[in-house]
């Protein structure tokens, strides 16, 4: 079980728990729009579109991301107005770098949409379209 080993020594959920948690602690402080940094490519490509109407279905849909270029397709899919639920264990197995690119990137894309994203569990996380929010229990 070699796999499993390597999962838990990368402790992929702190990793992910450590990026969504600056970013909720951000948003606290921060309570206003964000807007793209001086310089920064994101605003060299056209801003995802926010879906202001629900479509007429919304599917639940699990991904598994493997590489960087799988990011695509799930910002297709949130874009579509389905919920991901995307298992980040393989890509973590291959490059933790790559799980902190992948969640930030996520985190982008999600503030660019007014969608949502959190945490479930160690490996995964959920995405969701502007009209769907996580709901969060307050700790003191």
């Amino acid at each position: 079980m070699q796999g499993d080993e390597s999962l838990s020594n990368v402790k992929l959920g702190n990793i992910i728990e450590k990026i969504l948690g600056k970013r909720d602690e951000k948003e606290k402080k921060e309570k206003k729009p964000r807007s793209q940094p001086a310089g920064s490519l994101a605003a060299y490509h056209s801003k995802p579109a926010k879906i202001s109407v629900p479509p007429e279905r919304i599917y639940i849909k699990a991904r598994v991301l493997q590489s960087l270029e799988d990011l695509d397709a799930i910002k297709n899919e949130v874009n579509s107005g389905n919920i991901l639920i995307v298992r980040l264990g393989p890509l973590a197995k291959k490059n933790a770098d790559d799980v902190k690119k992948a969640i930030n990137e996520l985190c982008d894309f999600t503030q660019q949409i007014d969608g949502d994203i959190a945490r479930l569990g160690e490996e995964r996380v959920v995405v969701t379209p502007s009209f769907v929010k996580i709901w969060r229990e307050k700790t003191t």
